[in-house]
């Protein structure tokens, strides 16, 4: 057994001396932080008194780490990416006098992007659309109804920048743009004992969104990345409320210029690399 042991231990150390020398070779050469980490942990685990299934344990994370920050062929080695948003979870202007602007609304495939690579920092033109059916409460949840469909969409030029070059890459950015958000549709009141007259709605709101942004890709292939996002709109708006009675009899219009903060917390997708560097 006490050999066994003895063999286990010179053919551990064997493949963790292979593994260093590697490493100093390719890649650590030029990160003296990271190769004095791995020496720390060389030592730990030649130690005698860690137990021999710690080593294996450790000897397979050190070849996961190596893994994934070796050999990275980053969307730095091209010079075009394409993105396709194929989820966003998020917050959609307020509408009217809605009572659930907290809510988050659930998008699909609603949205596009062209980048610009140059090392760690990446230009970016990105879009998104979506259209689809609501129901809200207006102005409070037993006084009226509001059903009608919202269209929401935006334009933006940014830029994000990488913190490193590994497989898995955090990074930040800015995106500044074009935003605009209509509704279409019918009020009513929620007693129709107060009023069953129903009245026609269309408010819109166009305006300038600065958007800071934090995420995350991680490299499938070379060419394929996956990314996941997470950014907040302040958005400035021209808004017009026009509110029509039933059968023209009276009109009312009202204009507002403010301010929106909203979250949008997470939006995922894929992005694919054109026209390689090298």
């Amino acid at each position: 057994m006490v050999m066994q042991d003895k063999e286990i231990h010179i053919d551990l150390s064997c493949r963790i001396s292979k593994a260093k020398y590697w490493i100093n070779k390719v890649w650590v050469n030029h990160n003296t932080e990271v190769r004095n980490y791995f020496y720390f942990w060389n030592q730990q685990i030649l130690k005698k008194s860690v137990p021999l299934y710690m080593k294996k344990i450790l000897l397979s994370l050190f070849a996961l780490f190596i893994s994934l920050t070796s050999f990275a062929q980053t969307g730095a080695d091209y010079n075009y990416t394409i993105g396709f948003r194929a989820f966003s979870l998020m917050q959609l202007p307020k509408i009217l006098n809605q009572t659930n602007t907290q809510d988050y609304t659930k998008a699909y495939a609603n949205g596009a992007m062209l980048k610009f690579n140059d090392n760690q920092i990446s230009y970016r033109i990105s879009g998104s659309y979506f259209r689809n059916d609501t129901q809200f409460d207006n102005t409070c949840s037993t006084c009226e109804i509001a059903n009608g469909k919202v269209t929401d969409y935006s334009f933006k030029i940014g830029f994000e920048k990488n913190f490193n070059y590994s497989k898995i890459q955090p990074y930040f950015g800015f995106d500044l743009g074009y935003r605009s958000n209509r509704f279409t549709g019918t009020i009513a009141q929620r007693n129709p004992a107060v009023s069953n007259v129903m009245q026609t709605a269309d408010a819109s709101k166009n305006g300038l969104v600065l958007t800071p942004l934090i995420g995350l890709k991680v490299n499938l292939i070379p060419q394929l990345n996956f990314y996941a996002e997470s950014n907040l709109d302040f958005y400035y708006s021209y808004e017009k409320q026009d509110i029509t009675e039933a059968g023209g009899v009276g009109r009312t219009v009202n204009t507002y210029k403010k301010w929106e903060f909203l979250l949008n917390p997470i939006s995922v997708g894929l992005q694919f690399s054109l026209n390689g560097k090298n």
